[in-house]
Protein backbone atom coordinates (compact mmCIF):
# COMPACT_ATOMS: atom_id res chain seq x y z
CA UNK A 1 0.00 0.00 0.00
CA UNK A 2 1.55 3.68 -0.52
CA UNK A 3 0.20 7.03 -0.09
CA UNK A 4 0.31 10.32 -2.01
CA UNK A 5 0.75 13.29 0.49
CA UNK A 6 0.12 16.82 -0.94
CA UNK A 7 0.61 18.63 2.17
CA UNK A 8 3.65 18.42 4.35
CA UNK A 9 5.34 20.16 7.07
CA UNK A 10 8.83 21.78 7.43
CA UNK A 11 10.43 22.91 10.35
CA UNK A 12 12.18 26.09 9.67
CA UNK A 13 11.59 27.89 13.30
CA UNK A 14 15.49 26.77 14.61
CA UNK A 15 18.03 29.15 16.08
CA UNK A 16 20.77 27.73 13.90
CA UNK A 17 23.06 28.20 17.11
CA UNK A 18 26.20 25.69 15.67
CA UNK A 19 26.00 27.94 12.07
CA UNK A 20 26.70 30.91 13.52
CA UNK A 21 27.89 32.91 12.38
CA UNK A 22 26.45 32.10 9.17
CA UNK A 23 23.48 32.51 11.18
CA UNK A 24 23.91 35.76 13.39
CA UNK A 25 21.71 38.00 10.71
CA UNK A 26 20.12 35.09 9.01
CA UNK A 27 18.02 31.76 10.03
CA UNK A 28 19.66 28.91 9.24
CA UNK A 29 16.90 27.64 6.33
CA UNK A 30 18.18 30.90 4.76
CA UNK A 31 22.50 29.59 4.23
CA UNK A 32 23.13 28.77 0.89
CA UNK A 33 24.37 25.41 -0.36
CA UNK A 34 25.24 24.99 -4.17
CA UNK A 35 23.30 27.86 -5.13
CA UNK A 36 20.35 27.89 -3.31
CA UNK A 37 18.61 27.85 0.24
CA UNK A 38 18.47 24.89 1.95
CA UNK A 39 14.60 25.42 2.48
CA UNK A 40 14.17 26.28 -1.00
CA UNK A 41 16.07 22.60 -1.84
CA UNK A 42 13.49 20.74 0.24
CA UNK A 43 10.69 22.94 -1.38
CA UNK A 44 11.57 21.94 -4.54
CA UNK A 45 12.14 18.16 -3.42
CA UNK A 46 8.49 18.80 -2.38
CA UNK A 47 7.08 20.24 -5.10
CA UNK A 48 8.71 17.28 -7.63
CA UNK A 49 6.85 14.85 -5.06
CA UNK A 50 3.30 16.41 -5.94
CA UNK A 51 3.24 18.38 -2.79
CA UNK A 52 0.55 21.08 -2.99
CA UNK A 53 1.03 23.23 0.30
CA UNK A 54 3.92 23.30 2.79
CA UNK A 55 3.24 24.63 6.22
CA UNK A 56 6.75 26.11 7.47
CA UNK A 57 6.83 27.28 10.90
CA UNK A 58 8.83 30.07 11.87
CA UNK A 59 10.36 31.39 15.27
CA UNK A 60 13.73 33.17 14.20
CA UNK A 61 14.41 36.28 12.21
CA UNK A 62 10.37 34.60 10.47
CA UNK A 63 10.54 37.69 7.98
CA UNK A 64 13.40 36.77 6.51
CA UNK A 65 11.70 33.63 5.74
CA UNK A 66 8.10 35.07 5.11
CA UNK A 67 9.32 37.03 2.94
CA UNK A 68 12.07 34.69 0.65
CA UNK A 69 8.91 31.68 0.40
CA UNK A 70 5.98 34.45 -0.77
CA UNK A 71 4.76 34.15 -4.08
CA UNK A 72 6.13 30.34 -4.19
CA UNK A 73 3.67 28.23 -5.76
CA UNK A 74 4.92 24.66 -6.30
CA UNK A 75 4.53 24.22 -3.50
CA UNK A 76 2.42 27.12 -2.16
CA UNK A 77 3.84 27.79 1.23
CA UNK A 78 1.80 28.50 4.48
CA UNK A 79 3.17 29.83 7.62
CA UNK A 80 2.36 29.20 10.67
CA UNK A 81 3.71 32.11 12.99
CA UNK A 82 5.66 30.85 15.71
CA UNK A 83 7.67 33.96 16.79
CA UNK A 84 5.94 34.55 20.14
CA UNK A 85 6.10 30.90 21.38
CA UNK A 86 8.91 28.10 21.95
CA UNK A 87 7.05 24.72 20.85
CA UNK A 88 9.55 22.88 20.10
CA UNK A 89 9.66 20.42 16.72
CA UNK A 90 6.33 18.27 18.81
CA UNK A 91 4.19 21.16 19.40
CA UNK A 92 5.09 22.87 15.96
CA UNK A 93 3.29 20.03 14.10
CA UNK A 94 0.56 19.86 16.90
CA UNK A 95 -0.19 23.72 15.89
CA UNK A 96 -0.15 23.34 12.28
CA UNK A 97 -2.51 20.22 12.14
CA UNK A 98 -6.06 22.26 11.34
CA UNK A 99 -3.74 23.13 8.27
CA UNK A 100 -2.53 19.94 7.40
CA UNK A 101 -5.36 17.87 7.27
CA UNK A 102 -6.69 14.09 7.57
CA UNK A 103 -3.98 12.66 5.21
CA UNK A 104 -0.50 11.34 6.06
CA UNK A 105 1.59 13.82 5.42
CA UNK A 106 5.55 14.86 4.90
CA UNK A 107 7.24 15.72 7.71
CA UNK A 108 10.82 17.77 6.72
CA UNK A 109 13.42 19.40 8.52
CA UNK A 110 14.14 22.90 6.84
CA UNK A 111 17.86 22.10 7.30
CA UNK A 112 17.89 18.91 5.82
CA UNK A 113 20.16 17.97 1.93
CA UNK A 114 20.42 15.23 -0.23
CA UNK A 115 21.30 13.96 -3.33
CA UNK A 116 18.58 11.70 -4.75
CA UNK A 117 20.04 8.40 -6.18
CA UNK A 118 18.05 6.66 -8.96
CA UNK A 119 14.42 7.68 -7.66
CA UNK A 120 13.76 10.73 -6.02
CA UNK A 121 13.92 9.29 -1.47
CA UNK A 122 10.22 11.29 -1.20
CA UNK A 123 8.32 9.71 -4.13
CA UNK A 124 10.19 5.98 -2.25
CA UNK A 125 8.55 7.06 1.15
CA UNK A 126 5.17 7.36 -0.45
CA UNK A 127 5.23 4.19 -2.04
CA UNK A 128 6.67 2.53 0.77
CA UNK A 129 4.40 3.87 3.58
CA UNK A 130 1.43 1.58 4.69
CA UNK A 131 -1.03 3.20 7.06
CA UNK A 132 -2.61 0.21 8.10
CA UNK A 133 1.02 -1.04 9.54
CA UNK A 134 2.88 2.74 10.29
CA UNK A 135 2.40 5.61 11.98
CA UNK A 136 5.69 7.06 10.65
CA UNK A 137 8.29 6.30 8.19
CA UNK A 138 11.54 7.67 8.23
CA UNK A 139 14.24 8.06 5.60
CA UNK A 140 16.99 6.76 7.15
CA UNK A 141 20.95 7.90 6.14
CA UNK A 142 23.35 5.20 6.45
CA UNK A 143 25.87 6.53 8.83
CA UNK A 144 29.27 5.09 6.85
CA UNK A 145 28.15 6.93 3.73
CA UNK A 146 27.32 10.50 5.13
CA UNK A 147 29.12 13.17 4.68
CA UNK A 148 29.13 16.02 7.57
CA UNK A 149 28.26 13.17 10.11
CA UNK A 150 30.11 12.34 13.15
CA UNK A 151 27.80 10.34 15.61
CA UNK A 152 26.68 7.40 16.85
CA UNK A 153 23.62 6.93 14.55
CA UNK A 154 19.79 6.69 15.83
CA UNK A 155 18.92 3.36 14.89
CA UNK A 156 19.10 -0.16 13.53
CA UNK A 157 16.92 -1.34 11.26
CA UNK A 158 15.24 -4.73 10.76
CA UNK A 159 14.90 -6.24 6.99
CA UNK A 160 11.52 -5.79 7.24
CA UNK A 161 12.02 -1.95 8.06
CA UNK A 162 11.12 -1.93 11.86
CA UNK A 163 13.32 0.46 13.29
CA UNK A 164 15.01 -0.04 17.00
CA UNK A 165 16.47 2.84 19.21
CA UNK A 166 20.34 3.54 19.74
CA UNK A 167 20.97 2.21 23.78
CA UNK A 168 23.25 4.26 25.46
CA UNK A 169 26.74 3.83 24.67
CA UNK A 170 25.84 1.47 21.17
CA UNK A 171 26.67 3.00 17.97
CA UNK A 172 24.08 2.25 15.15
CA UNK A 173 24.53 2.27 10.88
CA UNK A 174 21.21 4.64 10.40
CA UNK A 175 21.08 8.24 11.40
CA UNK A 176 17.36 10.12 10.69
CA UNK A 177 18.11 11.91 7.57
CA UNK A 178 14.92 14.70 8.63
CA UNK A 179 12.49 13.26 6.31
CA UNK A 180 9.33 11.09 7.06
CA UNK A 181 5.87 10.76 6.13
CA UNK A 182 3.31 10.76 9.61
CA UNK A 183 -0.29 10.01 10.29
CA UNK A 184 -2.10 12.72 11.76
CA UNK A 185 -3.69 10.62 14.37
CA UNK A 186 -0.26 9.69 15.77
CA UNK A 187 -1.16 13.38 17.88
CA UNK A 188 -4.59 12.39 18.75
CA UNK A 189 -3.56 12.65 22.47
CA UNK A 190 -0.48 14.90 22.08
CA UNK A 191 0.01 17.61 24.68
CA UNK A 192 -0.56 21.04 24.18
CA UNK A 193 2.33 23.57 24.33
CA UNK A 194 6.24 22.64 24.17
CA UNK A 195 7.62 18.84 23.38
CA UNK A 196 9.76 17.30 21.20
CA UNK A 197 9.09 14.91 18.32
CA UNK A 198 11.23 12.33 19.42
CA UNK A 199 7.87 11.52 22.27
CA UNK A 200 6.31 10.71 19.33
CA UNK A 201 8.76 8.44 17.79
CA UNK A 202 9.49 6.43 21.10
CA UNK A 203 5.75 6.11 21.44
CA UNK A 204 5.40 4.33 17.32
CA UNK A 205 8.53 2.41 18.02
CA UNK A 206 7.31 0.47 21.46
CA UNK A 207 3.79 0.01 19.59
CA UNK A 208 5.58 -1.78 16.62
CA UNK A 209 5.12 1.25 13.87
CA UNK A 210 8.14 3.19 13.79
CA UNK A 211 9.53 2.00 10.03
CA UNK A 212 12.57 3.01 8.57
CA UNK A 213 13.37 3.27 4.61
CA UNK A 214 17.26 3.74 3.40
CA UNK A 215 17.92 6.68 1.45
CA UNK A 216 18.79 6.52 -1.65
CA UNK A 217 21.74 8.40 -2.63
CA UNK A 218 24.00 10.84 -0.25
CA UNK A 219 22.79 12.21 2.51
CA UNK A 220 24.89 15.66 4.13
CA UNK A 221 24.70 16.93 7.90
CA UNK A 222 24.76 20.69 6.92
CA UNK A 223 25.51 21.85 10.73
CA UNK A 224 28.37 24.21 10.55
CA UNK A 225 29.79 26.71 8.51
CA UNK A 226 32.56 23.96 7.53
CA UNK A 227 29.35 21.50 6.73
CA UNK A 228 28.52 24.09 3.68
CA UNK A 229 31.77 23.50 2.07
CA UNK A 230 31.74 19.73 2.21
CA UNK A 231 27.66 19.47 1.11
CA UNK A 232 28.88 21.95 -2.01
CA UNK A 233 31.68 19.54 -2.73
CA UNK A 234 29.04 16.47 -2.64
CA UNK A 235 27.32 19.04 -4.78
CA UNK A 236 29.76 19.42 -7.36
CA UNK A 237 31.00 15.82 -7.57
CA UNK A 238 27.41 14.49 -8.32
CA UNK A 239 27.12 16.65 -11.30
CA UNK A 240 30.11 16.21 -12.36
Amino acid sequence: MSVKPTKAMVLAAGLGLRMRPLTDNMPKPLVRVAGSALLDHVLDKLGDAGVEEAVVNVHYLPDQIIDHTKGRTRPRVIISDERDQVLGTGGAVVKALPLLGDAPFFHVNADTLWIDGVRPNLARLAEAFDPARMDILLLMAPTASSIGYAGRGDYAMLADGVLRKRREHEVVPFVYAGAAIMSPSLFADAPKGEFSLTRKFDSANEQGRLFGLRLDGVWMHVGTPDAVQAAERAFLASVA
